[in-house]
């Protein structure tokens, strides 16, 4: 849960109903709230909202979730309590760590979970599996590099509010009847998962007719999404349906082998400048499977780290 401005994307009902409250806390985005004021409104994830950010995560009783922002605790009590999951979360108002600490304590989950009051953008988040988030555009437009360079595969949820260009890997809306204070809303819940950093240049062998190949895979890439080509005994060709999640790949391309067209349909995980995997070949002449193993021989050109940059601005929040 956190204290938040409503999304201004609302069916015409929720909008018109609710117009003074959306109007009065959306004031809150346009004035400045000091990281060390805690004296702002604060406004709940619904529990329903709570409980499908959790299940779009998958959490489980092997996860760390920290919940920035986190308001009376729900997010992490609700966790502790219906999956088993340890976590904190931090706030900046001493009353709601109350709260929260007390709400944990009748979930009997206090031996789980913990509350802090700390400034989020001074939060170690190294040790998290799963983040959520309830935090203005402009924050988490901020918080955006801080989570990038965070372990690839890390989950992250955001109530209402995106990533600027950064697009999520699933994306969902949903009626809460709980919304501002029971009068209902119109939710939005993000999802994102870290990417590995692959961009670059990257080679390796494989046996080919009893041969060894040489193969060359230069990728491109921005967030989750990655482009670019293979080289094949010099050979070159694009990539087809190259997808990475966490650090996780996959990716295809057909060249031409012995005469005829073999399509290489690869998976794998990389780890820093390391890539393994295996590769299905596929053709009239060549067909089989290998193991893959690359190094990563050339670095990321600057052009496809523009999402790693961070251009910092008043930190501005409500929680």
């Amino acid at each position: 849960m956190r204290a938040s401005v409503p999304s201004l994307r609302r069916n015409v009902s929720g909008a018109a109903r609710f117009a003074g409250c959306v109007a009065a806390l959306a004031a809150l985005s346009t004035a400045p709230v000091w990281a060390a004021e805690p004296r702002v409104p604060f406004v709940p994830t619904p529990q329903e909202v709570v409980e499908r950010m959790l299940e779009i995560a998958k959490v489980g009783p092997h996860d760390y979730l920290i919940d920035l922002g986190s308001g009376d605790g729900r997010i992490v009590v609700t966790a502790a309590r219906k999956y088993g999951t340890r976590g904190f979360g931090v706030d900046l108002n001493p009353e709601r760590i109350r709260e929260s600490n007390e709400n944990a304590r009748r979930a009997g989950v206090a031996d789980k979970v913990a509350f802090y009051q700390r400034d989020l953008f001074e939060t170690s988040l190294v040790e998290a599996t799963v983040i959520t988030m309830y935090l203005l555009p402009q924050v988490n437009i901020e918080l955006r590099p801080k989570l990038l360079e965070l372990r690839p595969g890390t989950r992250l949820v955001s109530h209402d509010f995106d990533m600027g260009d950064w697009k999520p890997d699933t994306y969902v809306t949903m009626d809460a009847k709980d919304k501002y204070g029971g009068a209902g809303g119109f939710s939005e819940i993000y999802f994102w998962m870290v990417p590995a950093r692959v961009a670059g240049v990257w080679r390796w062998e494989l046996p080919v007719a009893g041969k060894p190949l040489a193969y060359e895979l230069t990728l491109e890439q921005k967030y989750q999404v990655i482009t670019g080509s293979a080289s094949v005994g010099g050979r070159a060709v694009r990539l087809q349906d190259a997808r990475l999640r966490g650090d996780e790949v996959r990716f295809a391309f057909t060249v031409e082998l012995n005469g005829s067209p073999v399509k290489h349909e690869f998976t794998g995980k990389f780890a820093g400048d390391a890539a393994t995997g295996s590769v299905q070949l596929s053709g009239a002449r060549l067909q089989g499977q290998h193991d893959w193993s690359a190094q990563r021989t050339a670095p990321a050109s600057s052009g496809g780290e523009d999402q790693r940059r961070f251009a910092h601005s008043p930190r501005t929040t409500v929680h």
